[in-house]
């Protein structure tokens, strides 16, 4: 079970490094369109063999729509935006704070209020993300940029927004259901914006780095990762589980560091700590309080 859940991790820790690799040799739009159609043309043949029915009721299928929308369009979209123009470690830290953006539009949604200790993990976690996006004592990686890091922020409020939708929708529906229906919509909806961005002498010219790249994203990061994690889910504790994906981030920087050379400065590792720790905090503390 666990194995599971530290193999999603890894998946995932992985995304920001591969976008990073896929956005040195393609458009960053075009990689953000790719990953989704790609992932759905994969998703579509395992909705037949799964047999796997979108929500019925109404109030379902419009929030697998803004699921949808927020997790397999915009998300992948903003994101690739932002690994064009920021580090990969950027993109990694800045993504830790999704569970942040996640229980705060969810408390809006259900007009809850979070304890103080969340108040007080979510602070921290915030104070760490602007410390490290305005690129004070030392924190500026090598091709990062405020622009790229704030297109990240605009991709996690993205996904996050399309996490509480899907959510919500899998109840009726089932989580496997929701995620594979939230690709396939994801690829039908950008499909028609592909000619507009990107050439079939682009694909050609592509190098077997990208590519890979890009298999990994669609086929990885967007079906194997969540396949292993709700398995991992299933089979035992929920809590103990959920904690693994404090590891993500430092995957991510690890990766960076490994892969593409990029520097781990004290700075910025100490706006790690800040930032997993503010997370570790708030969801010790995510068990919203009385009205």
């Amino acid at each position: 079970m666990l194995g599971a859940a530290l193999l999603a991790v890894a998946f995932w820790g992985a995304t920001p490094v591969a976008t990073k690799l896929a956005v040195s040799g393609l458009d960053p739009l075009a990689v953000g369109l790719l990953r989704t159609l790609l992932a759905g043309l994969l998703a579509v043949p395992l909705l037949a063999l799964a047999r796997l029915a979108p929500p019925r009721a109404p109030a379902g299928r419009a929030l697998l729509a803004v699921s949808a929308l927020g997790g397999f369009v915009l998300f992948p979209v903003l994101f690739s935006l932002g690994l064009g123009r920021t580090s990969a470690a950027h993109g990694a830290l800045i993504l830790a704070v999704l569970p942040i953006f996640t229980g705060l539009i969810a408390a809006a949604l259900e007009r809850r209020r979070p304890r103080a200790r969340w108040w007080l993990g979510a602070g921290l976690a915030a104070a760490g993300t602007v410390w490290l996006v305005a690129g004070r004592f030392g924190l500026a990686a090598p091709g990062a940029s405020l622009t790229g890091d704030l297109l990240v922020i605009a991709s996690a409020l993205a996904a996050s927004t399309g996490y509480v939708a899907g959510a919500r929708a899998a109840r009726g529906a089932g989580t496997w259901a929701v995620t594979f229906w939230g690709l396939a919509l994801g690829g039908l909806v950008l499909l028609p914006a592909l000619p507009l961005v990107l050439e079939a002498e682009q694909l050609l010219q592509a190098d077997g780095g990208v590519w890979l790249s890009l298999l990994y994203l669609a086929g990885v990061s967007s079906i194997l990762a969540y396949a292993a994690w709700y398995w991992a889910l299933g089979q035992g504790d929920m809590g103990r589980t959920g904690t693994i994906q404090f590891a993500q981030p430092v995957v991510g920087l690890v990766l960076a560091a490994l892969i593409l050379g990029e520097a781990l400065t004290w700075p910025l590792l100490l706006a790690a700590v800040v930032i997993i720790g503010g997370v570790a905090l708030a969801q010790g503390g995510a068990r919203p309080a009385e009205n």
